[in-house]
């Protein structure tokens, strides 16, 4: 019998909960327009992965680069339901590099 494929699930399935709080924040402190920071992160995390001999190492930190690429496809939304209520609204955002340049491009959503 082999477990693997079954703690690989619970940790996956604790990286994803932990991913929610990454959006709510990320979100609230800078603004949906670091969707391409995040997504960059992401993208870059599960590149390192590829280059990592242990497997339990390569899966985790896959799974932590794609709950990045996945975050940053949910940060629009997540402006949406703080400018409902449904979250707190902080309307003095952080900021970041390139904002204007980045606020010409559409951002992404699954």
């Amino acid at each position: 019998m082999n477990p693997f494929g079954i703690l690989i699930g619970l940790v996956t399935f604790t990286i994803i909960g932990l991913g929610f709080p990454l959006v709510i924040r990320g979100e609230r402190y800078f603004g949906y327009w670091a969707w391409v920071y995040m997504m960059s992160i992401g993208f870059l995390i599960i590149f390192v992965s590829l280059f990592i001999q242990n497997d339990w190492g390569s899966v985790i930190v896959g799974v932590i680069g794609a709950i990045f690429v996945w975050g940053s496809t949910e940060l629009k939304e997540q402006a949406v339901r703080a400018e409902l209520g449904w979250f707190p609204f902080n309307a003095n955002k952080i900021k970041l590099p390139f904002e204007s340049i980045i606020k010409k491009w559409k951002a992404p959503h699954l």
